[in-house]
């Protein structure tokens, strides 16, 4: 059992909370029971999973766990990357908040079958926040990377207001014959005005006129993604 905090393998964890780390090792964190299981479950081999109490005292774990209550488990896996595609999938431009960035790779995961692909100034997809934020599905559906130039197919433009409702465009069919990428921008600026009129179409969730003026990027993914995934087997 691990009983000095100088081990190798838990500077190894420390190491990993730094990006510049986990880039030049290509290696993330998983902490806790249920994403080291999720890992597993989609075939990824770990470098190294340490438990608390049968590996590594647990006051040791817990201080190298990025969470304030600690973890009985922490897992150190590879990175994975895809290649943008599917029919159905989401371009994140300037999405800086790594907890969005995960939640809107597990709706991605549950509403498309393409992965999420991370555009510039869009946060670290492997942070542990952002790991976490995905429950997991960071590791069954991996994002990928790319320009908006990488990107082929229909082009829809998630805006907050002056574009019509998302299923207003089921009667401009041509512009969402798949594939067809949801593209969304940061959390204060949104998708950049010379992106947006590039897309192949604009497109927007409707909102209460007594309630907010938008939604949260992660939230409006999942809500246009639902719509989106609807339309397309309703087709």
């Amino acid at each position: 059992m691990i009983t000095s905090p100088h081990n190798p393998q838990l500077k190894t964890i420390r190491r990993l909370h730094d990006k510049r780390h986990r880039e030049r090792e290509g290696l993330c964190l998983a902490e806790g029971e249920d994403l080291v299981e999720a890992a597993l479950a989609a075939g990824v081999e770990p470098e190294l999973v340490l438990v608390a109490g049968e590996d590594v005292e647990p006051r040791l774990l817990d201080a190298v766990s990025t969470l304030g209550s600690g973890t009985r488990v922490i897992g150190v896996f590879p990175q994975a990357w895809s290649e943008p595609g599917g029919e159905l999938s989401v371009y994140l431009h300037g999405v800086s908040d790594p907890g969005n960035v995960g939640t809107v790779i597990r709706s991605a995961h549950a509403l498309a079958d393409g992965p999420v692909a991370l555009g510039p100034g869009s946060a670290d997809p492997w942070s542990p926040k952002a790991v976490r934020a995905s429950m997991g599905s960071v590791f069954a559906r991996p994002p990928a990377k790319a320009a908006f130039d990488d990107l082929r197919g229909a082009t829809v433009a998630l805006v907050p207001r002056d574009a019509p409702a998302l299923w207003e465009l089921a009667e401009g069919r041509a512009a969402l014959e798949p594939p067809v990428v949801l593209c969304l921008g940061g959390e204060r600026a949104g998708l950049p005005p010379e992106l947006a009129e590039r897309c192949s179409a604009r497109a927007s969730v409707p909102l209460r006129p007594d309630g907010p003026e938008s939604l949260n990027v992660a939230m409006a993914a999942t809500a246009a993604l639902y719509e989106l995934n609807r339309m397309a087997r309703h087709a």
